[in-house]
């Protein structure tokens, strides 16, 4: 009889990532950062006036997807390269710069893939942790923890679950201190907050950009995101990447999502509003919460973290819970006003009894 198979010592050491994300579709999603309105209505005609039985059979194309992406960035399309989602330009990121036994520097707690990814490439993952009390991000911590020896630091700005960020001031000294690094600075949430290191593209050539289409423009099933760099960057990580990993419905759908920046613009004011109906909610209730630059709030409920988020569920809105990481904190997605209003609702309702 035939032995089953040994994996790698890196993935039997790394810890299995499996976020909750059965059986919500009927529920207020306020878990995992969506948009929770929907893509602009022009993604879906354009996907429709696109999309044709001879269209599917032909391997994709990025030449105009890239161009006008590029465009919308303010790069060149030699500055930039297609991902699917934020997860493949972490990936390819790490594939191109970081070897077996490298040293990567991480913000505890962050997003799970920069980890995820790091240990899959057998790299060893040293972490800053934030200060609990604020949740500000640890900069003098950041710039004392780089050593020769690091190889790649990934900052998401601003950063999930806490929900805060860095100015350019602080993504400038990282950059300064460490240029035998490549250094990531994730934009998912940059809408909500409008700091952008893209500035820096051309003066720092260890500097990497990552922005999504899973956030503000409301496209998180197409996965669909960006990595830019400069060009000499680029044209390594396209050796690295697989030259068909993101499908024609993504490509397509991303050059339409950009064209409507009116749309972006008016969902990203009624978060904003929302996000100050939490602010208010939250006090009212007495609830300590953490301010935000991101479309979601954090706050801190202690050991009714759990009950409260099934609470919520058995009500048919979703939060997530964050007290594995941040004790007694529960983490809300901002939707519209009226789904906050009805989120608030709910909560001050399990809260008083």
């Amino acid at each position: 009889m035939a032995e089953f198979l040994t994996p790698r010592p890196a993935v039997r050491e790394m810890a299995p990532y499996s976020p909750p994300t059965g059986g919500r579709s009927d529920k207020l999603r306020l878990d995992f950062n969506e948009n929770t309105v929907g893509c602009s209505p022009k993604v879906i005609s354009f996907l429709k006036d696109k999309l044709t039985a001879s269209a599917l059979t032909i391997y994709p194309e990025y030449v105009e997807a890239r161009q006008e992406l590029a465009a919308y960035f303010g790069v060149e399309p030699a500055e930039l390269i297609m991902t699917n989602g934020t997860d493949e330009a972490i990936q390819v990121l790490v594939n191109t710069f970081v070897d077996d036994g490298d040293e990567v520097l991480l913000l505890k707690p962050s997003y799970a893939m920069y980890r995820f990814y790091s240990e899959l490439a057998g790299a060893k993952v040293r972490e800053v942790e934030y200060d609990q009390k604020d949740l500000a991000f640890p900069l003098q911590a950041v710039l004392s923890a780089i050593t020769p020896e690091t190889r790649a630091i990934f900052v998401a700005n601003p950063n999930n679950p806490t929900g805060t960020g860095m100015d350019l001031r602080g993504v400038k000294m990282i950059l300064d201190a460490a240029p035998h690094a490549a250094v990531l600075i994730d934009e998912a949430y940059f809408e909500f907050c409008g700091i952008t290191a893209l500035p820096f593209l051309r003066q720092f050539p260890n500097l990497f950009v990552s922005r999504t289409f899973s956030k503000v423009f409301g496209m998180a099933a197409m996965r669909c995101g960006v990595l830019l760099s400069c060009a000499e960057n680029i044209r390594w990580m396209h050796k690295a990447q697989s030259p068909y990993s993101v499908n024609m419905l993504a490509a397509l759908a991303a050059r339409a999502a950009i064209q409507d920046r009116e749309y972006v613009s008016e969902y990203v004011k009624e978060v904003l509003t929302a996000r100050e109906l939490v602010y208010q909610g939250l006090s009212r209730l007495g609830i300590p919460f953490y301010q935000s630059q991101a479309n979601f709030v954090l706050f801190r409920v202690g050991s009714r973290a759990v009950p409260l988020r099934d609470g919520l569920r058995t009500r048919g809105v979703l939060v997530r819970d964050r007290s594995y990481e941040i004790p007694g904190c529960v983490r809300v997605t901002i939707g519209s006003c009226e789904q906050i209003q009805r989120f608030l609702a709910e909560l001050e309702d399990l809260w008083i009894h």
